[in-house]
């Protein structure tokens, strides 16, 4: 079943009597230095703000060897760290498979101190985490924030490497085995519907936007449209993100009016061919390539300052940046893939528009600036279903969702 959503009120929910500590596996590199533990991913931020939630968020994970800061701090306040032994990337099977018996050992002594585990995947060492937890009779609750074989498909180093795609799909399927007796938190709709039926799924999002950050909707309604008009694009410059499409794009926006200005927030294995295709194409002028700005002020200051929020994925789960640029009252101009068209309607809270379509995003682009009704709609009903999504109400959610499973299991 999915769970219905739940309202937002911006307040914590009173703790349950049952004491809740739960363990979560995700396969995310830590670093460490002098202040302390930090991440890459900002999903951190959404697992650690789970207390006072839960009583207690005990994290799993390896940590790189050399000393190392990175954009997310790791709270220590009712959360705490577990080292498991450290492998390079999800490519590094050699190292996976050699990490993996001394943390099943420091998994299995540490379920002793936990209530309940989250483990997220699918991925080698998730998998055989949550069959040990099972094994145990500690509670399992897998999450899932990808469609697997996709993810890896697109992270290939080469053509020799054909052969993780097939392994991918086999660890999906055991994924899914494993949901049919587990409860499961999946990211958005199309991954929910992969995990059902079986035991209960939680379609939910994992945003960062606090319900004090949502913008007025009556200043977003008086953004200008005169001017420089402004498109902003934020997510990995990766293949399956697709940002080689976005020179074009801005070449085909740059033909209709010379207003138009694209900013390109990420990093990633094809910023410099992005940045080669820029340059070739003489839209230095009206295309920034800003690299990586960390969840927090700045971004949310692009976001704001923005007409148009601009996503062009090939494939999706569900990208918390909608939530993000909805939440900041910026209009949607999506790629209909993936999780997308669970999050975006068609002309009620975005316009969806074909994958790889240079055209198509600039006719929608353009369609936003000439047409001042159906900007409004889309502003107002996307600050609308904001609030019902704010990274508050999606805790509350989850942390229900997590009780419900450790009292199903008593």
């Amino acid at each position: 079943m999915n769970a219905s959503p739940a309202q937002n009120t911006g307040i914590d929910p009173p703790r349950a009597s049952r004491a809740c500590r739960v363990g979560v596996f995700s396969d995310l590199l830590y670093r460490r230095d002098d202040d302390g533990l930090s991440t890459h991913q900002a999903f951190i931020r959404f697992v650690t703000n789970l207390p006072p939630r839960v009583d207690e968020v005990v994290l799993f994970g390896r940590v790189k060897p050399a000393p190392e800061r990175s954009h997310y701090p790791v709270p220590t306040e009712s959360v705490r760290f577990v080292e498991i032994p450290h492998y390079p990337r999800i490519t590094s099977v050699g190292g996976q498979l050699r990490a993996f018996r001394e943390a099943r050992r420091i998994f299995a002594r540490e379920l002793q101190s936990v209530d309940l585990v989250w483990i997220f995947g699918p991925h080698p060492m998730a998998l055989g985490l949550a069959r040990l937890a099972a094994g145990k009779g500690t509670p399992v609750v897998l999450g899932i924030r990808q469609d697997y074989p996709s993810y890896i498909r697109h992270r290939l180093p080469s053509r020799l490497w054909s052969w993780a795609i097939p392994v991918a799909s086999g660890l999906e399927w055991a994924f899914r085995r494993m949901a049919r007796r587990h409860p499961s938190v999946a990211l958005g709709h199309e991954i929910a519907n992969a995990y059902a039926p079986g035991a209960p799924v939680l379609e939910t999002g994992f945003p960062l936007i606090s319900h004090d950050d949502l913008a007025d909707l009556d200043h977003a309604l008086a953004r200008s449209w005169s001017g420089e008009l402004q498109v902003l694009s934020v997510g990995r410059i990766d293949a399956e993100k697709n940002p080689l499409l976005l020179a074009d794009i801005a070449k085909g926006l740059g033909e209709r009016s010379p207003h138009w200005k694209l900013d390109v927030i990420g990093d990633g294995a094809l910023l410099e061919s992005l940045t080669e295709r820029v340059e070739a194409a003489g839209l230095t002028e009206s295309v920034k390539l800003r690299g990586y700005v960390a969840n927090g002020p700045e971004l949310w200051e692009a976001y704001q300052s923005s007409q148009v929020f601009l996503h062009v994925s090939l494939t999706e789960g569900l990208p918390q940046v909608l939530a993000e640029a909805q939440a900041a009252g910026t209009p949607i101009v999506a790629t209909a893939v993936g999780g997308v068209p669970g999050a975006i309607e068609h002309e009620r809270n975005g316009l969806l528009i074909p994958p790889d379509d240079a055209r198509a995003a600039v006719d929608a682009l353009e369609r936003l600036r000439n047409d001042h009704e159906l900007r409004a709609a889309l502003i107002t009903e996307g600050l609308r279903r904001a609030r019902t999504e704010t990274m508050e109400a999606q805790l509350d959610r989850v942390a229900m969702f997590l009780r419900d499973a450790l009292e199903a299991s008593a």
